[in-house]
């Protein structure tokens, strides 16, 4: 199982870098960034890749920030700088960012995904753009002419993970992505909550793609006492800020899924001190239940049954919080339970 580390969306970039080199220098395999609406992930990308020399680097991108094309582009140029370890991330995001951020309609997400997977493919390949839908690509006929990549990139594929929690998108992420990341999982769910749609995307999967993989976001601690403490503290925050702050009431993917997952009640809970802005009372909210069920804390054993489980349910890489007390102590301890 690879450990990978998702950024703090709050972190400052010259702290977030040298988070990244710890967490090579630990043994970690990825790290990803966050773009929210702060400072855009690619640049803090390029410094990063600047500063390692082996993990991989990726970004969840909105597909409705960027055209196709800049999306391809601009993963092939974090390929480059890298030496070969950009991972692409896309994602829908939500009604609140996409409009309220971007000023763009949070229309027809499915099929942005769909087309912006298919653009950034054929880009890497250097063929001819000619990618149909509402955005105004170059086509054939028009003004102008399909054009292909003029620079050689340095892989004609990188991988790509569709980030998405809507039975539709994780239908699709099985159907074209190379692998898919929920933010809330567990074995349970992916077994359960998520069985019909996994199966349904991977009976249109194309035969000659890899298997999909399956990435799960976590806080994670090794140990018991106050290291466990912190941690659980820590999952309770960014369980509340993820179902009460990113969306609103009535469009909250995060939510939606929480309550899904069995924890409506808390959910609504959290949600309700959210909006009236008492964010203590709304990390107050998230039982112990919620917690125990979204993040991977406690002695060694119990944490190698939680792995155990994960891996068997498909997981190939476990995703780290930066809200993680201590991510590259977390690594070593993953490290001694996955030999």
């Amino acid at each position: 199982m690879r450990i990978a580390l998702t950024l703090h969306h709050m972190s400052a970039p010259g702290d977030a870098v040298a988070l990244s080199v710890a967490f090579e220098a630990a043994g970690g395999d990825e790290v990803w960034v966050p773009e929210t609406w702060g400072f855009d992930a690619p640049s803090l990308m390029g410094a990063i890749a600047a500063r390692t020399t082996r993990i991989g680097i990726g970004a969840v991108l909105p597909v409705y920030s960027r055209s196709p094309a800049l999306l391809a582009q601009t993963a092939a140029g974090v390929d480059a700088i890298s030496g070969g370890r950009a991972l692409l991330g896309l994602g829908a995001s939500g009604p609140q960012v996409v409009e309220g951020w971007h000023g763009v309609p949070f229309t027809r997400p499915l099929g942005e995904l769909r087309e912006v997977v298919a653009a950034c493919r054929t880009v890497w390949a250097r063929n001819p753009l000619e990618v149909a839908g509402p955005r105004p690509i170059p086509l054939p006929g028009g003004a102008g002419r399909a054009l292909r990549m003029i620079t050689q990139p340095v892989r004609s594929t990188i991988p790509i993970t569709l980030a998405t929690m809507a039975p539709g998108g994780v239908r699709l992420a099985a159907e074209i992505a190379d692998r898919w990341w929920p933010f809330f999982i567990s074995a349970e769910s992916i077994r359960g909550l998520w069985a019909t749609p996994l199966a349904e995307g991977a009976a249109r999967r194309h035969p000659a793609r890899d298997p999909l993989e399956v990435m799960a976001s976590v806080v994670v601690w090794v140990g018991e006492g106050a290291g466990a403490d912190a941690a659980r503290a820590a999952a309770r925050r960014e369980i509340a800020f993820y179902v009460g702050a990113m969306g609103s009431r009535t469009h909250n993917f995060y939510a939606d899924t929480a309550t899904a997952m069995g924890f409506g009640a808390e959910a609504r809970a959290v949600q309700d001190a959210a909006v009236s802005g008492t964010w203590r009372d709304a990390q107050a909210c998230v039982t112990d239940m919620m917690v125990d069920a979204l993040a991977v804390i406690g002695p060694p054993d119990a944490v190698r049954t939680r792995l155990d489980a994960l891996a068997a349910a498909g997981v190939a890489t476990l995703a780290i919080s930066a809200a993680t007390p201590d991510p590259a102590a977390a690594v070593a301890g993953l490290r001694g339970l996955l030999v």
